[in-house]
């Protein structure tokens, strides 16, 4: 959204808002501190400890509440940019205490962890680079069969998008991997990864790029056309640069995405990121170590990519100037 000049109180400063999530914390924490310190038992033993352990519990509840409110104040009253820093920092903190709480064996993740990253992140990264770089290519050609006039085109790339976006991205990797050999020809399990992804996030990135072709406003394609422009030369010079800065940033998340489901290659038996994770954590019974491991290098791989993006998108837009 666009910056707003018009100068008014944050909803982190109105009294009403503080209230009602004083009220709602207050609310929560007692429920849920009922639920677990069994007050029903407290009320078997008689109304004296019912009353004890109720008032220990709506004191720690006020005090708690109170303290959340306070800090949500002044959080509030602080620069846009810190805010979201510090607010990142508490969910940071949050995730990582949620974590700590498994009783995880940290030597067993950094005894794994160099060859989660030198042989499943690099696969899984240059599965999905090469097959968006495929899925790129198919999806011009696809939004342009789609714009055409001829019905043969027409038909094929409706076809083709209809398909692979209604049909599961794990049944069509197992149609490759398992159909293409019933041909005679016999297709290994990273090509056939690779196919399956670039078919799949092709036949929507098809959509995205014909959306982005039909934004342009038809006076850009006639008038080109009018210069003695040839059709090809019209679409690469003129329709596509002004159509690439619409097209990016949803290509940009279906990169993101296609990251993450690359791990369903590993039915496969690609030795990607998710299908080492299975394995190694298989042997001592360590499952949930190397999940929890495998997230997140999933996820600091899509920061990395999210970064990325708004660099790019950030630059189209000092081209616009």
């Amino acid at each position: 959204m666009y910056y707003d000049k018009v100068q008014k109180n944050k909803i982190t400063q109105q009294p009403w808002f503080l209230g009602a999530f004083a009220l709602i914390t207050f609310i929560f924490m007692i429920w849920n501190n009922w639920n677990q310190s069994g007050a029903g038992d407290a009320a078997a033993t008689g109304l004296a400890g019912l009353l004890q352990s109720t008032g220990g519990i709506i004191a720690v509840s006020a005090v708690t509440s109170l303290v959340l409110t306070l800090i949500i104040n002044v959080v509030g009253k602080l620069p846009m940019q810190t805010q979201t820093v510090v607010v990142w920092l508490a969910l940071l903190s949050a995730a990582l205490y949620f974590f700590y709480s498994f009783d995880l064996s940290y030597s067993f993740i950094l005894s794994k962890l160099p060859f989660l990253i030198t042989q499943g992140v690099f696969t899984t990264v240059y599965i999905s680079a090469i097959s968006i770089a495929i899925a790129f290519v198919l999806a011009i050609i696809g939004a342009i069969a789609k714009l055409s006039q001829n019905g043969f085109a027409v038909a094929i790339a409706s076809f083709y998008t209809s398909f692979f976006r209604g049909v599961p991205l794990l049944i069509q990797i197992y149609l490759i991997y398992l159909g293409i050999p019933q041909l005679g020809y016999v297709i290994d399990a990273v090509p056939a990864g690779v196919l399956a992804l670039s078919l799949c996030y092709g036949a929507y990135m098809t959509e995205i790029f014909r959306g982005g072709i039909m934004s342009i406003p038809r006076g850009q394609w006639e008038a080109a056309r009018a210069l003695g422009l040839r059709p090809f030369t019209t679409m690469r010079k003129v329709i596509m640069p002004q159509a690439m800065k619409l097209i990016i940033p949803p290509t940009g998340n279906q990169f993101i995405a296609m990251l993450k489901d690359s791990s369903l290659v590993s039915v496969i038996g690609v030795w990607e990121l998710m299908f080492l994770a299975r394995t190694q954590g298989r042997e001592e019974f360590r499952h949930l170590e190397m999940l929890i491991t495998a997230a997140m290098l999933y996820w600091i791989l899509s920061i990395i990519l999210e970064r990325c993006q708004a660099v790019l998108e950030k630059r189209m837009k000092r081209q616009e100037r």
